[in-house]
């Protein structure tokens, strides 16, 4: 497998994309290129999410996809936590929409760029988001084929699509978040994420609008895959059936799953990304192997029927 770190801008070492690359060999593909993933953690666009980064990566890898994990331009600045919500929080201006969208766009290129050294299938590219990193990816799956994205890069429209969405646990309606009730301090963490993405702690009705990608979803909408748990406290299952009725509406192929146990930010609901026991859901953890039915259905290796060893009357009794 081919690791490394690059930096999506010249001056910033916040904004990576981590590769994992699978090997070739004449044993596997032979030369022939793989799907691939870009993953967006999650973290409030604050911070991103090292759960839901490379342990994830290595499942979509053990698929036969290669895997790319980006952390997009945050809140603090690629530090892991959150601010002191107890202070005036300053805007970033590095943070703020859409700058975030437009990095996995950034991406996309990179992939693009290296796709005949590392053996990508450029029309095979999804993206899987978590969290504030599903809002991120439901937002480029609304807007990559609109000139916020392809002009700014100077770019056809076409070198951005994305073959397929999964989103886990997302937020997709702001008005519809604006609405439902919650604790104080996730009052606190929302106004800070709030912040984050639109550089005002209480945005206008226009402002979250635009940035409901719920409310966007047109026919180049890509096909979804969405998961919540009905437990979640933090961002409710509400946000994903609102996305999939977004999508049904649109004629857009989509699958959704929600599980009943779990609280919000399970990543893969497995010892493999919990910092403890509460995170860790039998149920739940079912997703990424729905998840990878589903991309089967889109993504599967082409091989031949039999291996040249079959073929040659060898490997057989």
């Amino acid at each position: 497998m081919k690791s490394e770190l690059i930096k999506l801008y010249d001056d910033r070492d916040d904004v990576t994309l981590t590769t994992y690359v699978i090997s070739d060999s004449p044993e596997l593909l032979g030369g022939n290129k793989r799907p691939a993933i870009i993953i967006c953690p999650g973290g409030a666009y604050l911070s991103c999410s090292d759960r839901e980064g490379e342990a994830v990566a290595l499942r979509f890898a053990a698929m036969g996809y290669h895997a790319f994990v980006l952390r997009y331009s945050t809140y603090m600045g690629g530090e892991f936590g959150f601010p002191d919500f107890q202070k005036e929080l300053e805007v970033n201006e590095k943070s703020i929409h859409p700058t975030p969208m437009r990095e996995i766009g950034k991406a996309m290129l990179v992939l693009r760029k290296h796709a005949d050294e590392w053996l990508i299938d450029v029309d095979k590219i999804a993206i899987c988001g978590f969290s504030a990193g599903a809002h991120n990816c439901a937002m480029y799956s609304v807007y990559w084929d609109k000139p916020i994205i392809h002009e700014y890069f100077n770019e056809k429209p076409e070198a951005f699509k994305p073959a397929a969405t999964i989103l886990g646990y997302t937020l997709s309606d702001y008005l519809l978040m604006r609405s439902l009730p919650k604790s104080p301090i996730d009052h606190k963490l929302f106004e800070a994420s709030n912040l984050a993405l639109t550089g005002n702690k209480n945005p206008d009705e226009e402002k979250l609008k635009e940035v409901s990608p719920a409310l966007h979803v047109s026919e180049s909408t890509p096909p979804m895959f969405l998961w919540a748990t009905s437990e979640d406290t933090l961002v409710p299952v509400q946000h994903t059936l609102k996305m999939a009725t977004a999508l049904a509406d649109k004629d857009i192929p989509f699958e959704v799953h929600v599980y009943e146990k779990g609280p919000h930010g399970l990543s893969l609901a497995t010892q493999a990304t919990a910092q403890a026991k509460s995170q860790i859901y039998q149920d739940a953890s079912r997703w990424i192997v729905e998840a990878e039915a589903w991309l089967e259905k889109r993504f599967a290796l082409e091989l031949p029927e039999v291996t040249p060893w079959e073929l040659m009357g060898q490997g057989r009794e």
